[in-house]
């Protein structure tokens, strides 16, 4: 079986070696300061504990954004990050801790944007799972919604890609075309050819074989079927069988 995310923060994981202020934010957690990774034994920290410590950080951020941390807000980011009965004391405590620390949210977004550097693929995923927090209560805030903006620049998506994104989360009404990244001057099949590539671009399958944790999987399944809804609408619209 597969040792879970919560179950690498314990016992035999506990000195994993972030480093960075995610790295601190985690031993601050465990209890000591953990060992900068660099010229460390061991070595570059596993992509699913990064992945899921910096949505964990940015998703606190995120909840102070707009000055009031809401329940239904708290309660989304339980949902997609899946958290055992037996740690969610401790994963509760991260949360709290990340929203209390004194690093900004700059620093956590430049530590997951220089680790996944090139993976815009997995930057994407994580601006996803803050816009799903972000939506929970119904409505993205002014402030949060520029918080997202600002992250996004830090990961160094372009205003465009961001308008993409957020298009998943977001109705608009160029909504269709901005989620499949397409031209309305695109025939029928170079639509239907393009959005199929995207559909097999983005299948959960690829989480799961680059071996990235469960939230990621779900942020891809959500993300898929926002792009097969989005070519519904324009085949509806365009009558394409």
């Amino acid at each position: 079986m597969i040792q879970s995310i919560w179950g690498k923060l314990g016992g035999a994981g506990i000195g994993l070696a972030l480093g960075g202020p995610i790295g601190a934010l985690l031993g601050g957690v465990a209890g000591h300061v953990l060992i900068d990774r660099e010229g460390s034994l061991f070595g570059k920290p596993p992509r699913d504990v990064l992945f899921t410590m910096g949505l964990v950080a940015l998703a606190a951020k995120m909840a102070k954004a707009d000055g009031v941390v809401v329940d239904v807000e708290i309660q989304a980011f339980e949902q997609l990050v899946e958290v055992p009965e037996s740690e969610h004391a401790r994963v509760e405590r991260l949360f709290n801790l990340a929203m209390q620390t004194s690093d900004g949210f700059e620093s956590y977004a430049r530590q997951i944007a220089d680790e996944f550097k090139d993976e815009p693929a997995l930057l994407e995923d994580v601006l996803d799972g803050l816009f799903h927090i972000a939506k929970a209560d119904e409505a993205i805030h002014e402030a949060e919604y520029a918080y997202l903006k600002d992250v996004a620049t830090i990961f160094a998506f372009s205003d465009m890609d961001f308008e993409r994104i957020a298009a998943r989360h977001v109705l608009r009404q160029d909504d269709p075309y901005l989620i499949l990244k397409a031209d309305r001057s695109m025939s029928d099949e170079e639509l239907k050819r393009h959005y199929r590539r995207l559909v097999a671009e983005n299948h959960p399958d690829r989480e799961i074989a680059r071996g990235l944790p469960p939230e990621a999987v779900k942020i891809a399944t959500e993300r898929v079927a926002a792009i097969n809804a989005a070519w519904e609408r324009i085949a509806a619209e365009r009558k394409i069988r």
